[in-house]
């Protein structure tokens, strides 16, 4: 008499690594993007601060305020943490000691967004506060890459905390 036994795969692991994966793609792009805040003849990145005077666009960097500073740290900070975590959740899955890290991974992407969203909350905020634009002006893809790297974050975190080895347990 012979016991069959099925196992079932569920790939909830390796769709948060690939969310984290993707929220580290999109991060890169984000803090590279030429356009976080653009207007009639001005455009915003956190690098450096553009005006169109006459023909040409005269750039200065945005190291001058404070909050532009903190708002890259905590950028670069979010990306950092999340690369970590991206290189602990690679070698844990390849090695197959997968479910020793899942709870370290978890906690860094839960750093990590929390670091982005501050930086994300802060940056419209103090624009909006100093900016002395009287034109329309609008918060461009950029912006909009580094919310959708947090929120990828945020899912690859949830996935990690998911325990997927209760329904694995041959006794279930």
């Amino acid at each position: 008499m012979s016991i069959n036994e099925t196992y079932v795969f569920r790939p909830f692991k390796l769709i948060a690594l690939f969310c984290v994966f993707l929220a580290l793609c999109l991060d890169v792009v984000a803090l590279l993007s030429p356009a976080w805040v653009t207007a009639e003849q001005y455009s915003l990145s956190l690098w450096e601060s553009c005006n169109k005077n006459g023909d040409f666009w005269q750039c200065t960097p945005t190291f001058r305020t404070d909050w532009q500073v903190a708002t890259l740290v905590l950028l670069l900070a979010g990306a950092a943490v999340t690369l970590v975590a991206f290189m602990i959740s690679l070698i844990s899955l390849c090695q197959g000691t997968q479910k020793k890290h899942y709870r370290t991974v978890a906690i860094f992407l839960f750093t990590a967004v929390v670091l982005q969203a501050c930086a994300l909350v802060l940056y419209p905020i103090k624009f909006i506060d100093g900016a002395v634009l009287q034109t329309y002006h609008e918060f461009n893809w950029g912006y909009g890459l580094g919310w959708g790297a947090t929120i990828f974050m945020l899912g690859g975190g949830i996935l990690f905390c998911l325990r997927t080895d209760l329904y694995e347990d041959p006794y279930y």
